[in-house]
């Protein structure tokens, strides 16, 4: 670029996602008149609860649209706090908790609190795209550690702490996880929290996915190593919130103060509206247990049939145990993952996310967080393609 706008080098060391030219192509495809069946999109297929939209209604309707502490309303971070020591049996104060124009901000704001440049940062692979990104912009090392398909993608400890250095100052775990499904057990986060323990480590867990576990327990690395722990959740995904933009976070309250300052001076508050929204999500435990329980069970059927289709086809796809994401190995379509997306997408006019950017080469990413009618034409599509 030339001219006065010259781009930080900040800026410049973003690497561009090697799945924009998968998505430009299924958007001209679609242009095009092109029936195209969407398998990449990571948000729930359900609306949001009717309670949690007629609370944002009542809250437009008296005047609850005016600027909140940065933090977030009292009463939502009250019953962030509650559901904490309610759900996951952690202990988080309403001031040790913070709200977030979603998950990912506050992610962002607590690496940027944490980490100095050359920290190094360990992330499970395959891991979400933002991660390694975010951790870079600090002027941090994200350095993966890998996980294979065998394992059903699960956290081997050693491996982990195989790779601690010095310089290595925090662990990101995402559980389940996206893009794998991956549900890492308690004796596996024990280990982990003993290992934090032990090299004085900062974990940051990204529960995101929290209810969406179908054959594992779900359990919050934060009860084994409270004083190491910093948790990060939302209204996303459970609640079908994703356009709502709502995160959370609790942890020391050092460490929220600090994230408190840095989206004082970024984007201040989350959404007036959104947070009261949230408020009747995590109050009316009734009717938001229903709602998360029926959506739990309509992924687990779909999860299932996905699994089941996708092998017998012979892609091989070891079954996840949480999230609403499958990893298929699509090898026998193409060795190079971004080239056996765009056959899917060319030649089955089905839409997948390849692996490359999650460190998962030889693999794609579909999500079933689609109709079981879409999953079968999926499939029929993928066979067709294999067989041709």
């Amino acid at each position: 670029m030339s001219g006065p706008f010259q781009l930080s080098e900040r800026a410049l060391s973003l690497k561009p996602s090697s799945t924009v030219a998968v998505t430009s192509r299924a958007l001209e495809l679609r242009r095009q008149g092109v029936d195209v069946i969407s398998m990449s999109v990571g948000e729930p297929d359900f609306d949001t609860p009717d309670h949690v939209k007629a609370a944002a209604i009542a809250a437009i309707e008296s005047g609850k649209t005016k600027y909140t502490a940065v933090n977030g309303i009292p009463e939502l971070r009250e019953a962030i706090s509650a559901k904490f020591a309610r759900e996951n049996g952690l202990s988080y104060a309403p001031d040790a908790v913070t709200v977030t124009s979603g998950g990912k901000q506050a992610l962002f704001n607590a690496f940027f609190a944490l980490l100095n440049p050359g920290d190094e940062v360990l992330i499970p692979a395959p891991y979400w795209v933002s991660y390694p990104e975010m951790v870079a912009l600090t002027g941090a090392v994200p350095v993966a550690v890998p996980t294979t398909p065998e394992s059903g993608f699960l956290l081997n400890p050693e491996e982990l702490e195989a790779r601690v250095t010095p310089r290595t100052r925090m662990i990101v775990l995402n559980s389940p996880g996206n893009p794998t499904g991956a549900v890492f057990p308690p004796e596996v986060l024990r280990a982990v929290a003993a290992m934090a323990q032990k090299h004085n480590l900062v974990i940051v867990t990204d529960e995101m996915y929290e209810h969406l576990v179908y054959d594992a327990e779900q359990v919050s690395i934060g009860t084994f190593a409270p004083e190491h722990t910093l948790t990060i959740n939302g209204a996303s995904k459970a609640y079908a919130m994703t356009g709502w933009r709502i995160g959370y976070a609790g942890g020391p309250k050092g460490v929220i103060a600090a994230m408190n300052a840095l989206q004082s001076q970024s984007t201040s508050n989350a959404s007036s509206v959104s947070q009261y929204a949230t408020l009747a999500a995590l109050s009316d435990h009734a009717h938001t247990a229903a709602f998360v329980e029926m959506a739990r069970v309509a992924y687990r059927e779909r999860r299932d049939r996905i699994v089941a289709g996708l092998n017998a086809l012979g892609l091989r796809t070891p079954t996840p145990q949480g999230a609403f994401y499958v990893m298929a190995d699509t090898t026998p379509l193409h060795a190079d993952e971004l080239e056996a997306a765009r056959r899917i997408l060319d030649d089955a006019r089905v839409a997948v996310v390849p692996g490359t950017d999650f460190a998962a080469p030889g693999q794609v990413r579909l999500s079933y967080a689609t109709s079981m009618a879409n999953i079968e034409e999926v499939l029929r599509r993928i066979g067709g393609l294999l067989n041709g």
